[in-house]
């Protein structure tokens, strides 16, 4: 009988490590916390809204409405330059200032026609732009075409009196570099507020800095005709203001 229990005790000793180690086994690990993680924090979510435009905008989308603009200007302005100093080198001007008809009469007669002729060419680099670049305006398309409309008359008024002092054609383009490639660079392509403070004022003479500002702000960011037309009055200004100066302009032509 003794030695019946010391043989169960020597097997119940045997088998108490393994069945420690399957009991251990059995019991879930659990890995302990981080220690730099403090209790109860909250897990957060970014989430990116875009307050113009979208995440499929590009840097083209930011360019074209001051491209659009700086085409119209630039045509505008060399066509009508070219136009009136052919009238003058062909002698049909002085014909002209031979006769009663005011010298504000024949600068308004001129910029009605030539403006007929600016505005179908706006016209057909507005609608080409819209449908063949197909860009998203979120303003109105009319005051897109408004402001376009007004690009236009302030270069056909700036075209007519710059041709004054050119003798040829060939000196007509070399106003170019000096009046209005200087206005691309003052236009938004380049941030104002990012160029040295002694240039920065030099933007606000130039036509086409309001214009293409406009542009922006219409097709980017939705403004509607009160918000744009500060810069529209200036557009005015500019134009009223080339316009005097090419009647002024005249007198050193009449003969008579």
């Amino acid at each position: 009988m003794q030695q019946a229990l010391a043989a169960a005790s020597q097997r119940s000793a045997a088998q108490s490590p393994t069945a420690a180690r399957q009991q251990q086994a059995a019991q879930p690990q659990t890995s302990p916390a981080p220690a730099n993680k403090p209790k109860g924090a909250t897990n957060y979510t970014v989430n990116t809204h875009y307050l113009y435009g979208s995440s499929d905008s590009t840097f083209f989308d930011t360019l074209l409405p001051i491209m659009i603009g700086f085409v119209v200007f630039f045509f505008v302005f060399l066509i009508s330059g070219i136009a009136l100093l052919r009238e003058r080198t062909t002698g049909t001007l002085n014909r002209l200032l031979a006769t009663p008809v005011k010298r504000g009469e024949i600068i308004s007669g001129y910029l009605a026609g030539y403006g007929i002729f600016a505005l179908i060419q706006t016209l057909l680099i507005v609608g080409f732009s819209i449908y063949a670049f197909k860009i998203q305006i979120l303003g109105s398309i009319w005051n897109m075409l408004l402001i376009n409309i007004l690009l236009a008359f302030v270069a056909l008024a700036m075209g007519l009196f710059i041709s004054t002092f050119a003798q040829s054609e060939f000196q007509m383009v070399q106003f170019i570099p000096v009046v209005v490639i200087p206005q691309i660079f003052f236009s938004g392509i380049i941030p104002i507020d990012q160029m040295a403070n002694w240039l920065q004022p030099v933007a606000r003479i130039m036509p086409l800095y309001y214009g293409a500002s406009a542009m922006s702000n219409v097709i980017e960011k939705g403004f509607t005709f009160m918000d744009i037309l500060p810069k529209l009055g200036i557009l005015i200004g500019f134009a009223a203001l080339f316009l005097i100066f090419n009647i002024m302009s005249m007198r050193r032509y009449r003969q008579v």
